[in-house]
């Protein structure tokens, strides 16, 4: 069978990925062929960028797989991001993966697409005719601020627009992980706590602050109210934790795989002179997320 293939990285698989995704698959229909993305792991800068420790990513590449799948795609190729790999020109990459392993007839490049190491990149299209391979341009999509890309996406996060962010996104921005114990401050007072320790550390993390989510957990999904912070009311520990107190939902959960999908900012994180302030601002914050979710 014929295939279409598309490449790139697509962290957070956004509504401007979902543009070439969806040229990719609708193609890939109309002409009875199979639809192909090829992408990468590690990031690129993660291994060529002296700053790497800085980059954190939008999915997890399980969780690009995930999205990619859910987007239609037929086949997802990850190839493994070298230094040596870096070194491919176009005209190598496209010969000898796009071609030669994936036997694909045509190509689906975004607005900014470049492939193979700048110093001997040329214009793809170029290239791909010379090698008999077609390209098909899909074109880009922006919001009312910028073109969407994965950088700005991140920044967003980062920076506390979790609500613009998930509305260029397509979904809503999650982190998973596994159910930890704290120190039991929260079911002192009388709001225990789900304490996440992440599965992936490259993640970015919202910005410090309280957030209504859902919580998915046991196959189940609940409304709940998280913290990411470092607590400075309870401690002068400067450690960041994930706690979640999820409403009205009181079972053992320690160890068990669970999922934050974070829908609205609710405020910053802050110091109370008393733990009666906190509890009581905790409720405040309860009753805001019962508000915004209609519960």
């Amino acid at each position: 069978m014929a295939v279409i293939a598309t490449t790139g990285f697509f962290d957070g698989v956004h509504t401007g990925h979902r543009k070439v995704i969806d040229t990719l698959c609708s193609t890939a229909r109309e002409r009875g062929a199979k639809s192909a993305v090829v992408t990468f792991w590690p990031h690129p800068r993660n291994v060529l960028r002296q700053d790497a420790r800085e980059l954190r990513l939008l999915n997890s590449l399980e969780e690009k797989k995930e999205l990619l799948k859910a987007c239609g795609v037929d086949e997802i190729h990850v190839l493994d991001f070298t230094r040596a790999f870096s070194r491919l020109s176009c005209e190598q990459f496209l010969k000898d993966y796009i071609i030669g392993e994936l036997g694909a007839s045509a190509m689906i490049v975004g607005y900014d697409h470049h492939l193979g190491n700048p110093a001997f990149s040329t214009d793809i299209a170029k290239v791909a005719k010379g090698l008999g391979l077609e390209t098909i341009k899909a074109g880009s999509v922006s919001d009312q601020y910028n073109t969407i890309s994965s950088t700005y996406i991140r920044n967003l996060v980062a920076t506390g627009g979790i609500e613009r962010a998930n509305k260029l996104l397509g979904y809503e921005y999650s982190l998973r992980g596994v159910v930890v114990s704290g120190n039991g401050i929260g079911r002192r007072l009388n709001y225990p706590t789900a304490n996440m320790q992440l599965y992936e550390p490259l993640k970015v993390i919202p910005e410090q602050g309280v957030y209504a989510v859902m919580v998915h957990v046991e196959g189940g999904s609940y409304y709940g109210v998280c913290n990411i912070g470092t607590r400075p009311t309870i401690s002068d520990n400067r450690s960041l934790v994930i706690e979640t107190h999820i409403l009205d939902y009181n079972e053992e959960i320690y160890g068990l795989d669970i999922r934050f999908d974070y829908v609205a900012k609710l405020r910053s994180e802050q110091k109370f002179a008393s733990l009666d302030l906190l509890k009581a601002q905790m409720g405040f914050d309860i009753e805001q997320t019962r508000q915004l979710f209609g519960i």
